[in-house]
């Protein structure tokens, strides 16, 4: 991990916390909105104005207070270059935003040198807000001053563990779908809790695995560091840590090598 400044990580976080209150007032007032316009993306996923104002006031802000910070986010190009670069996704659970569903977040990060350093994951139709920093802990709660610690969990076989995932499809199409089906089969219970909300689930010890086959940089980011330092293990399908490959395995850090093994990727021909 890269050697950092802890007064500087708090001053990262705060601003990070600022920035998710302002995403937060834009998001709730847009939040089943009559006049809420939605167009599909190439990738035929959806995409609101409220994406793309929080997107663009989220930039403004750090355009002013960290101007030689890079920005990468879902909905626009990518902006400066460095060691420091700010990761958002506007609306994680656009579906969700877009049907009336209150599961959907703002998830803001900064990495150094590529590596997660801080994160904040807010979810305002919820009423909650997550967050960590390097080093710092993770914790759960409606500002810095109001904030509980959270942790992982204990379980300690795939037989007692609590599975969250997003959806079936990315695994029919991964070619490790039969050893998901397997998987599931085997855990003590699974729910499709989905996107931001099963790492969160997880840090906070509620859930002990958490899997997608197929995400972004801005799915990740936030949440992987949250996870890891509420003591869990977050990597790529091939067992590399942090948000930088293709998908993400998430654990309480006790299943993650049995996780690995049982969805591996299978060796082609």
């Amino acid at each position: 991990m890269p050697a950092v400044s802890t007064d500087k990580l708090t001053d990262d976080l705060r601003l990070a916390h600022l920035l998710a209150d302002d995403a937060d007032s834009i998001t709730m007032s847009r939040f089943k909105a009559l006049d809420l316009h939605v167009t599909a993306k190439p990738d035929l996923t959806p995409v609101t104005d409220a994406d793309t104002s929080v997107e663009e006031a989220l930039r403004r802000t750090l355009g002013r207070a960290r101007p030689r910070d890079a920005v990468h986010g879902e909905e626009m190009d990518d902006t400066g270059w460095g060691p420091r670069r700010w990761v958002i996704d506007p609306i994680d659970g656009t579906k969700n935003f877009v049907r009336g569903v209150p599961v959907w977040a703002t998830l803001i990060a900064l990495m150094i040198e590529g590596q997660p350093v801080v994160g904040v994951v807010s979810a305002p139709a919820l009423g909650r807000r997550w967050w960590a920093n390097l080093d710092g802990g993770a914790y759960m709660g409606k500002s810095l001053m109001s904030a509980s610690p959270i942790h992982v969990s204990d379980v300690a076989k795939i037989s007692d563990a609590s599975l969250s995932y997003s959806s079936l499809d990315g695994w029919i199409t991964s070619g490790i779908g039969q050893g998901f089906v397997d998987l599931l089969r085997d855990c003590w219970r699974t729910r499709a809790f989905g996107d931001f909300w099963s790492y969160m689930l997880l840090a906070e010890g509620a859930v002990d695995l958490a899997c997608e086959p197929e995400l972004a940089l801005h799915d990740m980011a936030a949440c992987s560091i949250i996870v890891t330092e509420a003591g869990g293990t977050f990597t790529d399908l091939e067992g590399n840590p942090g948000p930088n490959g293709t998908g993400a395995y998430a654990s309480n850090g006790r299943l993650h090598e049995e996780l690995l093994g049982r969805l591996a990727p299978e060796p082609e021909d």
